[in-house]
């Protein structure tokens, strides 16, 4: 027997339909359904343990998979089977984790599995936008305790006019690439590119994309109700002691405001706080540790937490003394690696990153290759976040998702300032030195420099900075250039890149429920005034992109010739390139453009007569001689019947000179009349018709004597 279906339809407004349905797959997870619009189809479910972590934090785990099958296509490599998450992949995990997280009671610690998968693709869909409803709808339809429903939709805009969840067809036509996470009442998560759009326009598009989201969360409440609402599991909380929470705030909450007053580096608070917090345990006895010591140590972190809140609401400063919209020190340099195409280094206060800029052919290009995309990107930037950034030694297990999304936003951030003529691959990479507050900001900073300093004709220069929240529900206080304690005790991460002209890129992550628009308009100009203030220390330290790439950067000339030249410059098995790439140390590689049918000759060298011979070699092979136009020719061979004489403005292409073209006298040697080495003017003739080969005359140039004087 079939089991009922349960069915709740979206309207998008435009004719397409979203729908989410329940009851026939996955009836073992705590809550599943199934998301259909056009061809792609989504399962999401999600699992909850029954009891609780020995961890003093949620265990939650987004995964999200595109199956290779649902586009009808093989896995690529060795073993044809999905394995480890593809960059895209772990970017749309981070998207829904983000919006998910906050929405769980605070002390629950049972472990949470969300699993996404795409089922069937539709390249007229892109699935990542429904990733974060597939979640909400999955939990909403289990006994797992969650605050509120939510939902994703992407924003795009093309000739003003606003696109909820575009195709990649129409998103390659628009101005704004966006996502926005919300419950009914709330922002809770944006992150996008934008080609330099206003603050107004952002905001904008945020209120365009929740009216949507609302939808979306209406038909969740709507298939909840027809299935019927689960009652929620009881679970077991955090033990709480409101005796101990007494003892621990009043003996250490005006000591931590005290030290948070006193505007100190991040080093000498951290001693004093866990200086403090000795001297808070001190007070219970080592029996009541043993007993109460996790009390004891959550209770001074609430505490402190609290204290230090309230310093910057109280009094307007910050940890290490600065007023609320104060950008730290900053210094930079460029040029720091002596044998790298381009670097720079780039200090705001206690966070550094020093990036370096490499240019290669499109041979380097960064290949694409997943169910919904296929593709390359010849700008790409990888951002690496050692354990000694903070100070700490710990295991390394590869590039983590905070690596991959941090150096995903800061490559937003710049790829549409690279010049769309730009002939090079270009790959940004950012060694994060030094971290307290927004390394992934300081990564565009210091990869703005590189570029300009490996001779990258950026558009504009782009600029990053991170802002914060602190709000009591009456009070609100917006941070600029947040250190890494305001972003772990603030309600608000918001970062924002751009030129002089407008935003970028964007990420916002909001951790408190019901942010007021005003405030986040407040947020955006007050974060304009800061990445303007560090986009003027960039420009101090370089104004403008240096004229050329560095002489032992490689130089890149690309060339189209006709597709039907392709395999004379190729050669029999390659033999004819890989020999001139020998003798020019050049690399060369050649692409064919599928619009104009020719190829694309990309030469890339150091030396630059290297790269000259390849051009002279190139204007050889595509040589055409125009009828009845003159060349300069050379003998380069002596035949009874002629002589084969080489076109001097194009080396190695040759044509028979016959003997009857010498002059207008019979010749009986060709001797008579030209020898090697000699140089001429020949006119080109075009085909001979009785031979069908080119045909060039000497005697064509020379004037016509009377019939009396020819020699017969």
């Amino acid at each position: 027997m079939i089991p009922q279906l349960f069915v709740e339809s979206i309207d998008l407004g435009d004719g397409r339909i979203i729908t989410i349905e329940t009851g026939h797959l996955a009836k073992q997870a705590d809550g599943s359904v199934v998301i259909r619009i056009g061809k792609t189809v989504i399962l999401g479910t999600v699992v909850s343990a029954r009891k609780a972590s020995p961890v003093d934090f949620l265990p939650l785990t987004v995964d999200y998979r595109e199956k290779f099958a649902a586009a009808g296509r093989f896995p690529g490599g060795f073993f044809k089977r999905e394995a480890r998450p593809s960059d895209s992949e772990v970017l749309t995990m981070r998207l829904v984790d983000r919006v998910l997280r906050p929405l769980f009671p605070s002390d629950y610690h049972a472990e949470v599995q969300v699993m996404i998968q795409l089922m069937s693709f539709d390249e007229d869909v892109m699935p990542d936008a429904l990733a974060g409803l597939a979640a909400s709808a999955a939990l909403a339809l289990s006994d797992i305790p969650f605050k509120t429903l939510i939902s994703e939709a992407r924003v795009g805009r093309i000739d003003g006019e606003f696109i909820i969840n575009p195709s990649r067809a129409q998103l390659e036509l628009s101005d704004i690439d966006m996502m926005i996470g919300a419950s009914m009442d709330s922002i809770a998560m944006v992150e996008g590119e934008m080609k330099e759009i206003s603050e107004a326009e952002m905001v904008e598009a945020i209120k365009f994309a929740h009216g949507h989201i609302k939808n979306q969360i209406s038909a969740q409440e709507r298939l909840v109700a027809a299935f019927g609402k689960k009652e929620v599991r009881t679970y077991d909380g955090e033990r709480e002691d409101e005796a101990i929470y007494a003892k621990v705030k009043e003996a250490s909450y005006d000591k931590n405001y005290a030290i948070a007053s006193k505007g100190s580096s991040k080093q000498e608070r951290t001693a004093a706080f866990d200086e403090l917090k000795e001297e808070v345990k001190a007070l219970f006895t080592e029996e009541e540790l043993a007993e109460n010591g996790d009390l004891v140590s959550k209770y001074f972190k609430k505490a402190n937490k609290e204290a230090v809140r309230n310093v910057t609401l109280d009094l307007g400063t910050r940890l290490d003394g600065r007023k609320t919209n104060e950008i730290r020190d900053i210094w930079c340099k460029v040029d720091y690696l002596p044998s790298v195409h381009g670097s720079a280094l780039f200090t705001r206060g206690e966070t550094q990153a020093l990036a370096t800029a490499t240019l290669g052919t499109s041979r380097e290009a960064n290949q694409i290759d997943s169910p919904s995309q296929q593709g390359e990107e010849k700008f790409y930037l990888h951002y690496n976040f050692p354990p000694f950034s903070t100070g700490e030694a710990r295991p390394l297990r590869g590039t983590s998702r905070r690596e991959v999304g941090h150096g995903n936003l800061a490559q937003r951030a710049l790829k549409n300032m690279i010049p769309a003529d730009c002939p090079y691959t270009i790959r940004v990479v950012s060694e994060v030195l030094e971290s307290n507050g927004s390394s992934s900001m300081a990564t565009v900073c210091a990869g703005t420099l590189s570029l300009m300093d490996a001779g990258i004709q950026m558009i504009r220069p782009v600029s990053g900075i991170a802002m914060g929240l602190i709000t009591d529900g009456d009070r609100y206080a917006v941070l600029s250039d947040i250190l890494g304690d305001e972003d772990h005790l603030g309600d608000m991460d918001f970062k924002v890149t751009g030129t002089s002209v407008g935003i970028t890129a964007c990420q916002m992550d909001i951790k408190i429920d019901g942010l007021k628009y005003e405030i986040m308009e407040a947020a955006l100009a007050q974060a304009r005034d800061g990445r303007l203030h560090i986009l003027g220390k960039l420009i101090e330290t370089l104004a403008s992109p240096k004229e050329d790439v560095k002489a032992y950067a490689p130089k890149i000339i690309t060339r189209r010739i006709p597709n039907a030249f392709i395999g004379a410059l190729i050669g029999p098995g390659g033999k004819v390139i890989q020999e001139l790439q020998k003798s020019t140390g050049t690399t060369i590689v050649i692409n064919e453009d599928p619009i104009t049918e020719e190829g694309v000759i990309e030469i890339l060298g150091t030396d630059p007569a290297g790269i000259e011979a390849v051009l002279a070699k190139i204007k050889s092979i595509t040589f055409k001689p125009k009828m009845n136009e003159a060349y300069d020719v050379k003998v380069i061979k002596m035949l009874d019947f002629g002589a084969v004489v080489e076109y001097l403005e194009a080396p190695g292409n040759e044509v028979l000179l016959h003997v009857s073209e010498l002059a207008w006298e019979r010749t009986e040697n060709v001797s008579d009349v030209v020898n090697m080495g000699d140089v001429f003017q020949v006119k080109y003739l075009g085909m001979d018709p009785k031979t069908r080969k080119e045909k060039v005359s000497r005697k064509a140039l020379m004037p016509r004597p009377p019939r009396e004087e020819r020699k017969e």
